[in-house]
């Protein structure tokens, strides 16, 4: 689904002003930031321009600039909203946009080194909100030789991220976006990924969910529903036992406040995990509805 930015009224969109929230919850790794221009293709990683850039810089923490949403983590570049969002690429921004991504990438970056390949409006939201950056772009082209050949000299000062470093970050990134700040503990540190396009995600050879990356968010297992049970995240009580895939709202007792439609969720009767699956209803509804769907379920315990 494409979400349409055309104007600096996107700025409050709620996808954006969601997104923006989440990106709080988020910490950089390594020892340099490469903050980086958005482009009009999606995810990132697909457009020309990046993969330019990535030639130079995939083995450090990269961060796209981009309006309405602030910026993007690469680790998250394939989670919705941001994957799908249409907005022309102009480089100049207003006031309120180049306020809005400085505030946020001051929050995030906080001591880190920084190193800018970027002009325009993303230029400035770093040069008025960031104290020490380094800054390698040449006549305004991020993709030009002399840019890029400036960036990779920099980036000879500085030690490479291991892959098996990047994977866990972006594994326990996602996990933190979806399910808030102790997301990061779903994924622990023997956790595999499995798959060429769709991962499987894997801890103690048992399978905790399934990373979708046409949305960037993990689908639960019910390994992965006893895990986010032990954290207390998204959780549905029922007061009946579980034999359909089909959980009415009226047989839901409880349910975790946060839990908006759509999201992952771990049903529990009788302090069992018994299934998970996708909320249909925000938590107060399932809690006070007296007829309609609750939740979805996707894998149940068979009695």
């Amino acid at each position: 689904m494409k979400v349409i930015c055309s104007s600096e009224e996107s700025l409050y969109r709620s996808e954006a002003v969601r997104w923006r929230e989440r990106m709080s919850l988020m910490a950089p790794i390594g020892e340099v930031v490469v903050l980086l221009p958005c482009s009009m293709k999606k995810p990132y990683s697909d457009s020309k321009s990046h993969q330019k850039f990535k030639k130079v810089t995939r083995s450090f923490q990269e961060v796209i600039i981009t309006s309405p949403f602030g910026m993007c983590p690469r680790e998250l570049e394939n989670t919705f909203p941001i994957q799908s969002y249409d907005v022309s690429v102009t480089g100049n921004w207003s006031y309120e946009e180049v306020k809005t991504s400085g505030e946020l990438l001051k929050e995030y970056l906080k001591d880190k080194k920084v190193i800018a390949n970027v002009h325009g409006g993303y230029e400035e939201a770093c040069r008025d909100y960031l104290d020490d950056c380094i800054y390698t772009c040449e006549d305004g082209r991020p993709t030009s030789p002399d840019s890029l050949y400036n960036l990779r000299m920099e980036l000879k000062n500085y030690p490479r991220l291991k892959k098996r470093e990047k994977t866990l970050h972006e594994l326990r990134s996602i996990a933190t976006y979806q399910f808030g700040k102790k997301g990061k503990d779903f994924i622990p540190d023997d956790c595999k990924s499995k798959g060429m396009y769709h991962k499987r995600i894997f801890s103690n050879s048992k399978q905790l969910a399934l990373l979708n990356k046409n949305v960037g968010l993990f689908t639960l297992h019910l390994e992965g529903g006893k895990k986010l049970f032990e954290l207390g995240i998204n959780i549905v009580n029922i007061d009946f036992e579980l034999k359909t895939n089909t959980i009415f709202a009226p047989g839901i007792s409880k349910a975790s406040s946060n839990i908006v439609p759509n999201d992952e969720v771990v049903v529990v009767y009788n302090d069992e995990v018994v299934a998970v699956g996708k909320a249909v209803l925000s938590a107060y509804e399932m809690e006070k509805c007296n007829n309609g769907i609750g939740v979805k379920v996707k894998h149940r315990v068979k009695t």
